[in-house]
């Protein structure tokens, strides 16, 4: 399960070809072309061994293969040739199925976040002495074009797989509208990363150890699961990634039945392992709670999660945004379905399937490493209905509004707070959690 959710392929993601533009202007060598063409190859061929449509959702899937081999032949530099194999996949209409190219030996860090709010894409924080603070980009302005081309629902995932991922830019062009409505327009510059080293360590990373260890370390910091044990009528799980072990997942069901209500903040949250999302459902529920059915190229079987010997069965208020995802939107849904307790926030992503990662390799001394990650099963709820394209309706939308996100306040989770009785100002809220931003 993963956060990407890629949504109508083609013409769109030509235009994010063209937003990534400016970065594709070095020249492509023959070498470079031909190893493309071997990496397309290896793609095509994991799409058909794994997908889990074995007809590919109707696509003419040979047809879409030959254009890109003659796209790739025709391209004027490598990330325009690499690009071509990620629209490739994004033909399938599929939130999981994507292309990882070989590590990009100079990432960006941009110094700023954003993400949609409702209809809106927001800036929701920006990195003390970035570039962006100094050009004057603050939380709560809209985003109204990024190098030209408006932010939606549909689009912004998509851009942030191509600026993040594929074809990271030295900087931006910003069309924005602050709070007050004042529009201004701004080149906000990216920082260049810790180059990373490509080399052959039989891992299938290919970067060495020392980049690793720092890489882990900072990811096990930014996707700790942390909590505030409120009052004893109220304990908040701010919970980053469903990736955790069942004796930890244990440990926060423990803690949760000391207080009459859990709110579980799902907002940010990609997804992650089936496992702790059971573990979580284990934990909520008397009985065994049937989650959905796997649809795969197998029969149908389902997906359930098994009752754990002492439950919490106090009041649940789960929490979700535009960047829920995966597993966050099953375990949203089956608390509606169930009727187990209230979703709170904005409608979820809608980026519902499993995927299994394919790694490969190319080249001799350095190898280059990329790979494919491949959606092998849909999954579709008891209610009949899968989340794919689709996301969770909360039962009660509640949204930050830019002055919010400006003045570093959380009205949602303040809102969600006095749903359980318990006075918690907006101000209040938004500091039980501080955002945290990478230290590499």
């Amino acid at each position: 399960m993963s956060n990407r959710s890629l949504l109508k392929p083609l013409t769109l993601f030509s235009i994010v070809v063209l937003l990534a533009h400016s970065g594709l202007s070095q020249q492509i060598s023959r070498l470079e072309r031909e190893r493309v063409q071997v990496m397309l190859q290896t793609v095509v061929a994991d799409v058909r061994k794994y997908y889990y449509d074995a007809k590919l959702h109707g696509v003419n899937w040979d047809e879409k293969v030959n254009e890109t081999k003659n796209k790739i032949a025709g391209a004027t530099s490598y990330n325009e040739a690499i690009l071509e194999i990620a629209a490739l996949l994004e033909t399938l209409n599929d939130s999981h199925t994507s292309f990882a190219p070989p590590s990009d030996p100079i990432p960006q860090e941009y110094g700023w976040r954003f993400q949609m709010v409702g209809g809106r894409c927001l800036v929701t924080h920006v990195q003390t002495k970035s570039d962006a603070e100094s050009k004057g980009l603050k939380p709560g302005d809209e985003i109204l074009t990024i190098n030209g081309f408006t932010p939606t629902r549909d689009s912004l995932n998509k851009m942030e797989h191509v600026l993040f991922e594929l074809a990271p830019q030295s900087s931006l062009r910003l069309d924005l509208r602050n709070p007050s409505g004042k529009i201004s327009h701004v080149e906000v510059k990216a920082k260049v990363r810790q180059a990373r080293r490509v080399a052959d360590l039989n891992e299938d990373t290919g970067r060495d150890a020392w980049s690793l260890r720092l890489e882990r370390e900072d990811e096990q910091r930014l996707m700790r699961p942390q909590y505030r044990e409120v009052s004893d009528k109220l304990m908040i799980l701010k919970l980053p990634v469903f990736e955790l072990t069942d004796a930890t997942v244990g440990e926060i069901i423990g803690k949760a039945r000391k207080h009459q209500t859990l709110i579980m903040d799902l907002r940010g949250n990609p997804g992650g392992t089936e496992r702790t999302l059971q573990d979580f459902l284990g934990g909520f529920f008397e009985k065994d709670v049937k989650i959905a059915d796997r649809i795969s190229r197998e029969p149908p079987k389902p997906v359930n999660a098994k009752t754990q010997h002492k439950v919490f069965t106090g009041k649940l208020i789960v929490l979700v945004d535009s960047s829920s995802a995966s597993a966050s939107e099953l375990l949203a849904r089956v608390v509606q379905i169930e009727k187990r307790g209230i979703v709170v926030g904005d409608r979820s992503s809608g980026s519902v399937m499993e995927a299994k990662f394919y790694s490969h390799r190319i080249g001799s001394q350095p190898y280059y490493y990329y790979g494919t990650e491949i959606s092998d099963a849909d999954l579709v709820m008891t209610d009949g209905k899968s989340l794919e394209h689709a996301g969770v309706i909360p039962d009660e939308k509640t949204l930050p509004l830019p002055i919010d996100l400006a003045s570093n306040v959380d009205p949602v989770l303040a809102h969600a707070a006095e749903m359980a009785g318990v006075v918690l100002t907006p101000e209040q809220a938004g500091s039980l959690f501080p955002f945290e931003w990478p230290r590499r």
